[in-house]
């Protein structure tokens, strides 16, 4: 790697001027679209860094799908975010834009030491140079932290298929499936991480379960671990396994002891399976067969009256086990997501009525199809007359003749949609934004303006965790740290009409990750505006005589930018929400299946017992956002706003008292100051202001709101991991860094005991805050303790965290909504 590293290092010096020359030529292009400067990487950028990368001899580089782990190999190519003041010099001030650079990962396993390195290509348009990224304090990062890639798993199910041979007849009497030509009755293996608790150990837990519909909930009682740390797979072996509440330190021994009749087993029996839909599916259930007593699975003995044949594995527990159902049979649109693009320059009028709720009547002659009521957009061709007192929902009466189906309400938009949408810029009313999804961290906001003014530069998750508590051997340390597994490339197809509205706009995504090349991910995101359901302000002003002065009404549509995550067993919804009176939100929905482990009695001091033989263990999931705000500029200071309350005697009789709130208003100067633990109440105001001051003398602010207060989960000095110490935090506030942009990776997962970048010491390096460049670190949770409604996954109502962003005196006066698409009325 030597040679590699000084050849590289001479080519990108001695190419940077010509890759000056080159931006300049292009920069009168690039200040008309303002924005180029942090668009994705397109398809075909990707691809030429591929091509430049595959022309370099000295990489050695082979194909991703060799099976093998003994080769050098691209994993990742993502856009290199480019330096914050670089950005800012060419938005605000007409600069030269920055070179867009990749980001680049490679598996060097053919190596004698091998390793994973990071390197930043460009420029992507037309690549020229690659320079090793180093790392804080120059470590290297190991072989054992690198992702999991579609080749190590393959390798994976292989070693544990020959290394269960043993055990194929003990599978066979206690599930009816098998891993040895199974036809139909397959096993299949889930495994969770962290991949060890000791550092540069690669050692994983692999859960035996039916592969099934929803075969998280259907586990067998049989988990192993496996070490897989070497680039030869031959290496590979099972350290362990664990089955029923009992270890053994192989497969071979538990083979033996069943043999020999001194193995408990549980014996999962398929009672009636034309009858009783499975119970891990989205089929309405029947009722059960056979009684689940409240004690758990029992333990019956053989006896000499007993007539139910008992093979030789010793004592058994009987289980029903239900069938399979077909599978889901909604029908998925074969042409992709269809992208809106406006013109250059924006020309599409922006209707001001926002979307409506309109149901047919009976003398409409409007068809109505099965889906139920609409919501209505006006449109000149449409001749119906539209009152001007906003929406109104029109209700079927008995005479109501055309049916209506349960397919609920459905979204009606006019023929041009309420924003406008170029590449990735998305301007509503007064909003105006930037977003892409991040093959790493997920859905990210960018230069986000509201009325004319910036209100953060950078909006997006940090990291994700699902922690998991159970008594078998992978629930006592599941965590699943999700920006190791890719969290914005880990996408699926959004349905029109389920995951967003059938008049969404839909987009496409492409990543490079684990592949020889970009994957196109169809409907990977939506936009749409849809309305909140309650008016954003109304009054309604009586006289208390039977009449009315006046009255005014504002509707309140809403519009979301959305996307999903699939880990495993868990979903997110990934919401970013723009209100039209400068409030934006940021939220996580999650609807995952229960990570069951098998039951046990001991297991339900950590889990809810939710079937014959499946616990559904406690877990929460926590997201830290990084909100890098400018609020009107970026130098702004941090204040909390506490009420307290006050007893004082009342001034017209002495004799009483009274109590009133008052507020107190605390400057917090330095970072550990504004660093709240889970131990301390957060303040209810928090904002973060301007330097300057509003026509009225109030400082300008913008409040940061956390409506979900997280629980402590992982405290202090908690096995004294560095890459778990962001949970420790609901709230820390920093001055802005370069090199605090990320704390968390795709190592992390992988690599936490030997982590370079720790966010404690974002904070423990106690900066001064005021009047800085802020970022707001925030951390979300959502604790679920599973319960019997949760099948086969648990629902998104109630589910949901995240925080709000609203203005707080950051208007010179009352604010008004002209620009904004609103509806308004007013009889005054």
């Amino acid at each position: 790697m030597n040679l590699v590293g000084r050849s590289l290092a001479l080519g990108w010096m001695t190419t940077i001027l010509v890759v000056q020359v080159s931006v300049a030529r292009h920069s009168r292009w690039a200040l008309n679209a303002k924005t180029q400067a942090l668009w994705d990487l397109s398809p075909q950028e990707l691809e030429c860094v591929h091509n430049f990368l595959v022309n370099r001899r000295e990489l050695e580089l082979q194909s991703s799908k060799e099976l093998t782990l003994a080769k050098n190999s691209v994993f990742l190519i993502e856009m290199l975010k480019p330096k914050k003041y670089e950005v800012l010099d060419f938005l605000d001030n007409r600069a030269m834009p920055p070179v867009r650079e990749a980001r680049v990962l490679i598996y060097f396993g053919a190596q004698e030491y091998p390793n994973v390195t990071e390197y930043a290509v460009g420029p992507v348009e037309q690549p020229m140079y690659m320079r090793k990224l180093s790392r804080k304090g120059g470590q290297e990062l190991s072989w054992a932290s690198r992702p999991m890639s579609k080749v190590e798993s393959v390798l994976l199910f292989h070693t544990l298929k020959t290394a269960t041979e043993p055990l194929q007849d003990f599978f066979f009497d206690i599930t009816g499936f098998t891993l040895q030509d199974c036809n139909g009755g397959c096993l299949t293996f889930t495994n969770v991480a962290p991949r060890a608790m000791t550092f540069r150990k690669r050692l994983s837990w692999f859960l035996l379960q039916r592969l099934v519909n929803g075969y998280f909930l259907q586990p067998t009682g049989l988990e192993l671990l496996v070490d897989h740390g070497s680039t030869d797979a031959q290496d590979w072996r099972v350290e362990q396994v664990w089955y029923n509440g009992k270890f053994y330190n192989s497969p071979e021994e538990l083979a033996q002891k069943y043999a020999d009749g001194e193995v408990a087993i549980v014996v999962l029996e398929d009672p009636l399976p034309k009858i009783s839909p499975q119970y891990s599916t989205y089929k309405a259930s029947a009722e059960f067969p056979m009684p689940i007593s409240k004690g758990g699975p029992r333990v019956l003995q053989p006896s000499a009256e007993f007539q139910i044949p008992i093979s030789k594995g010793g004592p058994r527990v009987l289980q029903p086990m239900l069938q399979s159902s077909a599978e889901f049979q909604i029908p998925i649109s074969k042409g992709g997501p269809r992208v809106f693009q406006p013109s250059a320059e924006f020309q599409i009028p922006i209707s001001k009525g926002g979307p409506r709720v309109f149901q047919s009547s009976a003398e409409s002659q409007i068809p109505i199809s099965k889906g139920g009521p609409r919501v209505f957009q006006p449109s000149a061709e449409f001749q119906i007359p539209i009152s001007k007192g906003g929406p109104r929902v029109l209700q079927s009466s008995a005479e109501f003749q055309i049916p209506i189906s349960k397919g609920g309400p459905r979204v009606l938009q006019p023929s041009v949609p309420p924003y406008s949408l170029k590449h990735n810029t998305v301007i509503y009313g007064d909003w105006s934004f930037f977003f892409k999804l991040h093959s790493s961290y997920g859905l990210q906001l960018f230069n986000v303006y509201f009325g004319g003014e910036r209100i953060a530069y950078e909006i997006g998750v940090q990291e994700v965790m699902a922690l998991y508590r159970g008594h078998a051997a992978e629930g006592r340390e599941t965590k699943y740290v999700d920006v190791g597994w890719g969290l914005g490339g880990i996408t699926h197809q959004l349905t029109p009409g389920i995951d967003c509205p059938d008049t969404a706009t839909f987009l496409d995504a492409s990543h490079y990750y684990d592949s020889d090349g970009p994957v196109l991910y169809q409907r990977a995101l939506c936009i749409f505006e849809v309305p909140k359901g309650v008016p954003l302000r109304r009054h309604f002003n009586s006289n208390f005589r039977n009449s009315f002065s006046s009255h005014a009404r504002l509707n309140g549509p809403m519009l979301v930018l959305r996307t999903t995550s699939t880990i495993h067993n868990h979903d997110y919804i990934w919401d970013f929400i723009f209100h039209p009176n400068g409030v934006m939100e940021g939220k996580m929905y999650a609807s995952d299946y229960v990570h069951a482990t098998f039951y046990t009695s001991e297991g339900l001091v950590h889990s809810t017992h939710l079937h014959s033989h499946l616990p559904g263990n406690v877990h929460s999931h926590l997201a830290h956002y990084r909100i890098d705000l400018d609020v009107a500029g970026t130098k702004n200071r941090f204040q909390t706003l506490r009420t307290r309350v006050e007893s004082i005697t009342s001034p017209w009789t002495r004799r009483s008292q009274q109590v009133k709130p008052i507020l107190d208003k605390t400057q917090h100067f330095w970072e550990r100051q504004a660093a709240f633990h889970f131990r301390q109440t957060l303040p209810k105001y928090l904002l973060f202001s301007n330097a300057g001051e509003s026509v009225l003398g109030h400082s300008r602010s913008y409040r940061l709101q956390v409506p979900s207060v997280p629980e402590q989960m992982l405290p202090p000095g908690w096995q004294s991991s560095p890459a778990f110490t962001w949970p420790r935090y609901q709230l820390a506030v920093t001055k802005y860094q370069e090199a605090e942009r990320f704390h968390s990776s795709l190592y992390n997962q992988n690599h936490h005991w030997a982590y370079p970048m720790v966010f404690e010491d974002f904070v423990h390096n106690n900066e001064n805050i005021k009047d800085e460049d802020l970022v707001a670190w925030v951390t979300v949770d959502l604790s679920h303790n599973p319960q019997s409604e949760d099948g086969p996954n648990m629902a998104t109502q109630e589910n949901s965290a995240g925080f709000l962003l609203q203005p707080f005196d950051f208007f010179q006066g009352f604010q008004r909504y002209t620009a904004s698409p609103t509806h308004y009325q007013c009889v005054c």
